[in-house]
């Protein structure tokens, strides 16, 4: 068990609160954008079906999808957009990975350090945090299903891991088995599919003022608006995570 799932309740409820502040639809067009740069064919670029699955989910307009489409693969405005990554530290020596995708590098990466600065974080040198992440596919389940029947189905499907330590379970898959292990459990049972990046070890916040920083950091690169992902290695203890809340 991976023990990673608070992260993504965090990021659900971040995905609420902005869709309320109108802000959902411009991080789906970024990541639409940036998965497009591999090709702009979604039966060809795996990635690209799977944000454009994410994006449908969240009602956005065809005209919108279409229009990140060529906006990445440079059929549109946005031939000088460049994907950017960016590897650091927060409080608690926490492993953050910044994925980014932007007209203006020296900006971002301007914008990026400052708010890592401001929460008690830092930037790093490339591949200096990216060893203590995997890439896996992540199939959230909906709410109030049998955590039993779906983890059998799943592992019988090829699931590489099982979270079940929240409400909803998280699935882990191998890339190329992602796709079997979604048919497998059903479209009306998932909430949602993408690509994630699982750490392979999680640090254990027990200090609230240092999780509240780290949230902090967290939201604050989350809220830039050429930030298109953002993953970390914490692993916040409940009880501080209902005191924050």
């Amino acid at each position: 068990m991976s023990g990673h799932s608070k992260w993504h309740s965090i990021k659900h409820q971040k995905a609420v609160t902005d869709a309320r502040r109108g802000k959902l639809f411009t991080k789906l067009a970024n990541e639409i954008a940036l998965s497009a740069k591999d090709g702009s064919d979604p039966g060809m670029n795996f990635r690209l079906r799977l944000a454009i699955q994410k994006a449908k989910q969240a009602n956005m307009p065809s005209v919108n999808i279409d229009r990140s489409i060529a906006r990445g693969s440079g059929s549109g405005d946005g031939s000088s957009l460049e994907e950017l990554n960016y590897e650091g530290y927060g409080p608690m020596g926490v492993a953050i990975m910044v994925k980014a995708l932007s007209d203006n590098r020296n900006r971002t990466a301007s914008e990026i350090r400052s708010i890592f600065s401001k929460y008690g974080g830092n930037l790093s040198g490339s591949g200096s945090v990216a060893y203590l992440f995997e890439q896996k596919g992540m199939i959230t389940l909906k709410p109030r299903l049998s955590k039993d029947e779906m983890s059998l189905k799943a592992i019988e499907a090829g699931a590489s891991d099982i979270d079940d330590s929240s409400d909803q379970l998280i699935i882990y898959t191998e890339l190329n088995e992602l796709e079997k292990v979604k048919s497998v459990l059903g479209k009306d049972k998932i909430e949602s599919a993408e690509l994630d990046m699982k750490p392979t070890q999680t640090i254990k916040i027990t200090d609230s003022l240092k999780a509240n920083s780290l949230l902090k950091l967290i939201n604050s690169l989350e809220d830039n608006d050429d930030v298109v992902n953002v993953y970390a290695n914490f692993d916040i203890d409940d009880n501080i995570l209902k005191e924050l809340a």
